[in-house]
């Protein structure tokens, strides 16, 4: 019996321990934080804060551009990514060298964002590094999209 219990008490002290409370977010393989899935500002602002380098300066100022242009804002973070929006529209997600912004209905924007979707009436404004951020073009699609009916999701 002795056995027993020294073999237990081994693999009880082999366990790793758990990872405290401020440990920081994990970055996936394609450099996206892992944030868990959440409603409200609080899970958002955590995604923006685990962003990595210049990302991280460009999605605060995203988030304030949008908070500050769409009236009764939600927010949220799904599929590991922060989703903005009236009804559930969801507009802009974290890449390794990029942002990308998802108009759901971006065809229905005038003049539509550049980047083509699969989706037919899906458009992208992608944002990198260097890119000089068109605010005034951006604070109008959002205007435009938070008029729009919302994805379901």
């Amino acid at each position: 019996m002795a056995n027993k219990t020294s073999i237990k008490s081994a693999a009880v002290a082999k366990k790793p321990a758990a990872k405290p409370a401020t440990a920081k977010p994990v970055l996936l393989a394609g450099g996206n934080p892992q944030i868990p899935k959440g409603d409200g500002d609080a899970p958002v602002q955590a995604y923006i804060a685990a962003m990595p380098g210049w990302k991280r300066d460009v999605g605060r100022r995203l988030d304030a551009l949008i908070e500050r242009n769409v009236p009764n804002l939600r927010k949220a973070v799904k599929w590991n990514s922060p989703f903005y929006g009236v009804e559930g529209q969801g507009w802009f997600h974290c890449f390794t060298k990029y942002i990308k912004l998802a108009f759901f209905r971006g065809t229905s924007l005038h003049p539509f964002p550049p980047g083509e979707s699969k989706h037919k009436d899906v458009r992208y404004l992608d944002i990198r590094e260097d890119d000089q951020l068109d605010e005034a073009q951006l604070t109008d699609w959002v205007k435009q999209a938070s008029q729009l009916p919302g994805e379901r999701m």
